[in-house]
């Protein structure tokens, strides 16, 4: 994997080896400028004076994760057939975790709580019909996933000069998710098409309770995946159930409620469809990303999704998003493409709530007013140092402050917890985001290869004394 370089200006110049790195640092002519992604700032060199290559940032957007693969291109030219031929050698892997969802489970709280105190204990209409919707609007948790993108590549256009910019412009046919041999006429003839939804239900199931098999009796809807646990109102989602049935499987979701008899959970699940609010995000957000990658002057090669998956393919590349990030448009072959992944997960800056709620909306307790402790914030990495007592060791992670100075550090081992503050160093300060390493399964072929890659991990482990964090 590659480390960021910057010059003396903090202007960004093309990135070096890890072996590199640590002979400008074992030599003084640099300095740690960041953690994660590791980038260093030399002290001797401005960009005037370096030779720049052609750096190109492709991305493969998704509803959860997104993959970002910074590649090194070339091209050669077949004298004999005149055929141009592009390479591209891959100098860093990233995987961003949107946190799409939690903002969509928030806003619906939210929205459950203001309903209760707006109907039960202070009555005010509701101010829904005054809201107009500008054009282009997104849904906050359908935004975030463009802005947190962009945020990565404006970061990553500092530490990298990038020259050019990659997207899979993919599109999902929803229709076609479900039913591949659906054509002409079908497609406007939806699930519905002549039926209205509770007798479409009744001709599905048989007109007869799905978790019982009882007949002849008052049946009603059910949820099969419940909407507080993220189901829609879906059709494919819908059941019939009898009374007594609806009130005992209640908020559980069908598998919970089912455990006991596989052989009827198997047969409801053959007759449900998989949900497609992955592929209903992805399509909502494409343009809108394309947009926002136009309109910072760079050049945007797109490609589609079939393409994508034929050069992975035909490269004998394993299946991820970064991987699929590295073969987005005309790539001919990719090189250097085994090595660790670095995982950013959007985690937010904190929370203005300064109360915890009940379930029913009510404060049960108050967290501290300040949102640091001794100098530190919760999500700042640091590095704990315990010297005495049943914890002792070393721990490297993310913070969790208390105003006891008693703190929580999430290492890649596990969660750690009560350590003082005395021991923490500061290693940078929080931005966000959280940052892990990780390897991508290989064949047995690949073993030494990812055993190499294993290696470099070590690289941020260098003394922090020196750090410059930002």
């Amino acid at each position: 994997m590659a480390v960021f370089v910057l010059d003396k200006q903090k202007r960004p110049l093309m990135p070096c080896s890890e072996k590199r790195a640590r002979l400008l640092l074992g030599r003084g002519r640099a300095r740690i400028h960041r953690m994660a992604p590791f980038t260093i700032r030399l002290v001797d060199r401005q960009a005037e004076d370096s030779a720049m290559q052609p750096v190109r940032l492709k991305l493969d957007p998704g509803s959860k994760t997104t993959g970002m693969a910074l590649v090194r291109e070339s091209e050669t030219v077949d004298v004999g057939t005149g055929e141009v031929r592009r390479s591209s050698v891959v100098l860093m892997l990233l995987e961003v975790q949107h946190r799409g969802h939690a903002i969509c489970d928030a806003l619906t709280q939210r929205h459950a709580f203001r309903r209760r105190r707006r109907g039960n204990l202070r009555y005010r209409p509701a101010r829904f019909d005054n809201r107009v919707k500008p054009e282009g609007w997104l849904a906050p948790s359908l935004q975030h996933r463009v802005d947190t993108t962009m945020a990565w590549v404006e970061r990553l256009r500092r530490w990298v000069p990038i020259m050019g910019l990659g997207q899979e412009l993919v599109r999902f046919d929803t229709q076609a998710l479900q039913n591949p041999e659906i054509s002409g006429i079908e497609y406007r003839q939806g699930t519905l098409f002549g039926y209205e939804v509770r007798e479409y239900l009744l001709e599905k199931w048989g007109r007869k309770c799905v978790y019982c098999d009882v007949e002849h009796t008052p049946l009603t809807i059910d949820h099969i995946h419940p909407k507080g646990l993220g189901g829609s109102d879906r059709v494919s989602n819908l059941a019939l159930a009898c009374l007594p049935c609806n009130q005992r499987k209640n908020a559980q979701d069908v598998r919970e409620f089912l455990a006991h008899d596989p052989e009827r959970l198997e047969r409801i699940e053959k007759q449900c469809k998989a949900s497609l609010k992955d592929a209903a995000a992805v399509n909502s957000t494409r343009w809108a990303l394309y947009g926002r990658l136009k309109a910072t002057s760079l050049t945007v090669e797109v490609g589609s999704g079939g393409r994508t998956k034929w050069n992975r393919s035909r490269l004998g590349i394993p299946k991820a998003h970064c991987l699929d990030a590295a073969c987005v448009g005309h790539v001919d072959a990719v090189v250097r493409w085994r090595q660790p992944v670095l995982d950013i997960k959007a985690t937010g800056r904190g929370s203005y709530q300064r109360t915890r709620l009940t379930r029913h909306g009510f404060p049960r307790g108050y967290l501290t007013r300040a949102k640091s402790a001794f100098g530190f914030q919760t999500g700042d990495m640091v590095r704990a140092v315990v010297t005495t007592g049943k914890k002792m060791g070393v721990y490297l992670g993310r913070v969790a402050i208390r105003a006891s100075g008693s703190f929580n550090i999430q290492s890649s081992t596990g969660l750690v917890q009560g350590i003082h503050h005395r021991f923490c160093a500061l290693i940078q300060r929080a931005d966000g985001y959280g940052y892990s390493w990780t390897k991508i399964a290989y064949t047995q072929g690949d073993a030494g290869t990812g055993a190499a890659c294993a290696a470099a991990l070590s690289l941020p482990r260098m003394n922090p004394g020196v750090s410059r964090a930002n």
